[in-house]
């Protein structure tokens, strides 16, 4: 079991996220007041503080947040969890890996410092199955996972269609 750190959001695409005291996923659609949350399989994003701390081991200041991530956890594996899987954030939340990494189009402002950003490698996506209240603190719990459907190509498709995934 892992922990929730910190809950992030946006109120615009490409730039750093906030932390806030709390926040509300809602369910088929992502975190309240985040610019990213939509009907779309990456309604919220997770990067792990074990990856933040590898580009702190780097020199760079960064924090929860910094990524653009939605919810910074510890104690939790993130990249290595198929697409599938699912994890209760609290007592309510319900998430559903959608996507593993990201195709960085235009290098950030994190890569043209250090060379090198986490967030393709190492966050991952999901989509809200159901709804919640969320905050620092909560319990992160893996509560299912297919180890079967690991996808180790480039690209390919989760179980629902409309899903594109990768692992890099």
């Amino acid at each position: 079991m892992g922990t929730l750190l910190a809950v992030c959001i946006s109120s615009r695409k490409g730039i750093r996220k906030q932390p806030v005291a709390q926040a509300t996923l809602q369910g088929e659609f992502g975190v309240a007041g985040d610019a990213h949350a939509g009907k779309w399989h990456r309604q919220v994003s997770l990067l792990a503080w074990e990856s933040i701390e590898k580009m702190r081991a780097k020199g760079l200041r960064v924090n929860a947040g910094s990524f653009a991530e939605n919810l910074t956890t510890s104690g939790i594996d993130l990249p290595s969890l198929p697409i599938g899987s699912r994890l209760r954030v609290g007592s309510e939340a319900l998430l559903e890996i959608t996507q593993i990494g990201k195709e960085c189009h235009a290098r950030c402002a994190i890569y043209s410092f250090a060379g090198d950003c986490v967030m393709p490698r190492e966050g991952i996506f999901a989509r809200v199955l159901s709804g919640g209240l969320i905050k620092p603190g909560d319990p992160v719990a893996l509560i299912w996972t297919d180890r079967f459907r690991l996808c180790k190509k480039a690209s390919c498709w989760a179980s629902r269609p409309g899903y594109p995934i990768s692992r890099r």
